[in-house]
């Protein structure tokens, strides 16, 4: 019979669609990336996900971030997207977590109860923990290396972490996971070398911080103010959701 995800099942078969729908993905970070890795994964049926993120949409996020509108400024971004995935799919089962992932609070995430673990976070000290702690579970992660300050859409790929260069995070996280033993790492990333951000203070958030009111991590004290592009953080995204439902069905 006819379903929101019958040229779905056309594709992939009836099992891979009742395997996603047994499945829960965790996605830590709901920003640029994250939100079209969320909105992939409901619109392919996954039928759990657990939403991590303690920010606020901003104004300044409208020009890349899916659930970003005039409308949801101000409004957290987890409740956003549980909202959106409502409407899309009213049986996918979404958790929300407003918090900052950090190893000081990895305790409170189970992943042996995840089939699936997606990083979009941007601070290496989180980013690390997550691989840790979906390693230490033997539960699959996908991380998003760096995807600021690039313009071509097109050099992204999927690698091992330990194929990957130019990328400066990228290069990073070989440096530390390589300390702790980790022996391989699937991440998307780009061989695109960084831009440097136009020094114009006139449109800092350094200076003209317009974060929305209880925010906590404001961008006046983050050390780096990446630009982005409305077409860069989307094929991230896409391709993370495309590892995770392909893994998972077995394609």
């Amino acid at each position: 019979m006819l379903n929101q995800f019958s040229r779905t099942e056309l594709i992939l078969g009836r099992d891979a669609l009742e395997t996603l729908e047994k499945s829960r993905v965790a996605v830590f970070g709901i920003g640029g990336v994250g939100g079209y890795v969320v909105e992939a994964l409901v619109r392919s049926g996954v039928g759990q996900l657990d939403l991590i993120d303690d920010d606020r949409i901003c104004l300044t996020n409208i020009n890349r971030q899916l659930l970003a509108t005039r409308k949801t400024v101000g409004k957290y971004k987890v409740d956003i997207a549980a909202e959106r995935a409502a409407e899309i799919n009213p049986k996918c089962v979404v958790k929300t977590y407003k918090t900052f992932y950090l190893p000081s609070n990895k305790d409170e995430f189970d992943f042996t109860q995840y089939d699936y673990v997606v990083d979009t976070i941007d601070t290496v000290t989180g980013k690390i923990s997550l691989v840790m702690a979906a390693k230490e579970a033997d539960v699959p992660i996908i991380s998003a290396m760096g995807a600021g300050n690039k313009v071509n859409p097109a050099a992204f790929e999927v690698a091992d972490i330990y194929q990957t260069s130019v990328c400066p995070l990228a290069h990073v996280m070989r440096k530390e996971l390589r300390k702790r033993g980790v022996k391989s790492l699937k991440v998307v990333y780009s061989k695109e070398k960084p831009l440097k951000p136009n020094d114009d203070l006139e449109i800092s958030c350094r200076v003209h911080c317009i974060c929305p009111p209880g925010t906590v991590r404001k961008c006046s004290i983050r050390r780096d103010i990446p630009g982005s592009t409305a077409f860069v953080p989307p094929v991230v995204g896409f391709i993370m959701a495309g590892e995770v439902v392909r893994d998972l069905c077995g394609v």
